[in-house]
């Protein structure tokens, strides 16, 4: 670094973002002794830091756990970021409408920096149902979004997570080698939409499909999830149906359109 960079460096700046980078990789949130001791910083600027992003809105604070974790207003800086600011606004009326089609949780997801994230969610109508946190996170080698949204990437973006990817086994279902990940995306690209069939949670199916932007690129995944005992053979066909025209009317909402 040169002595111009470092007359323009701003050490709480960076202090900053590195404990928001550090929250980033503790969606359970951490505590502030854990922050100032992992970061090496004192407890005053620790706490000055984690105050102010609290009432900004950028933090949230448990008072039970004692721990900070990040709200959802960061993702929509990095939405901006990513220019899909019509992003949000076109899928979640269709994820509400889905969900009232096929009554199971229905979900939207973006690809991160090695997972994919979740980032909202229409809870089913069944008297149970599942519920997730938005800004979970979820493997792309077992989740049905995450298969869809890699069966869509350009290859040499493809290559890039396949890289990352440790093939974590959950069960005898999942998939755990490089060989056998392809094959199944290519199915999916083949079929127009994924599945986790039990892959990482015993009794759970889910089927996805990609949403693209306007230049075909995979910007997320609309997916539904739900319990094997309502999900037969033939519901699954039919909610996948569903599902792949969502798909195609955000996509065509964003302005892509099928060559």
């Amino acid at each position: 670094m040169d002595n111009q960079e470092v007359n323009y460096k701003v050490p709480i700046l960076e202090k900053s973002m590195a404990v928001l980078e550090y929250l980033s990789e503790h969606t359970d949130g951490e505590t502030l002794q854990s922050i100032k001791n992992e970061l090496d910083m004192s407890q005053t600027t620790v706490y000055r830091l984690l105050n102010t992003f609290t009432r900004l809105g950028y933090l949230r604070y448990n008072e039970e756990t004692k721990r900070y974790s990040l709200t959802c207003k960061m993702l929509t800086l990095g939405f901006r970021a990513l220019g899909e600011h019509k992003l949000m606004e076109t899928v979640l009326p269709h994820l509400r409408t889905l969900r009232d089609q096929v009554r199971e949780t229905t979900c939207f997801g973006v690809l991160g920096e090695k997972d994919g994230i979740l980032i909202d969610q229409a809870q089913g109508n069944h008297t149970f149902s599942f519920s997730l946190s938005p800004g979970k996170t979820f493997e792309l080698h077992c989740s049905a979004p995450g298969k869809a949204i890699m069966a869509s990437l350009p290859p040499h973006i493809r290559d890039r997570y396949l890289e990352k990817m440790a093939f974590t086994r959950y069960n005898e279902r999942t998939i755990t080698t490089r060989e056998a990940y392809l094959k199944e995306l290519e199915r999916v690209a083949q079929d127009g939409y994924a599945m986790d069939r039990e892959e990482e949670l015993t009794g759970v199916i889910c089927i996805a499909a990609a949403i693209k932007n306007y230049s075909g690129y995979p910007c997320g995944a609309i997916w539904i999830s739900g319990p094997k005992e309502r999900l037969s053979a033939k519901t699954i066909r039919n909610d996948a149906a569903i599902i792949c025209d969502y798909a195609r009317m955000i996509s065509e909402s964003l302005g892509y359109y099928e060559r």
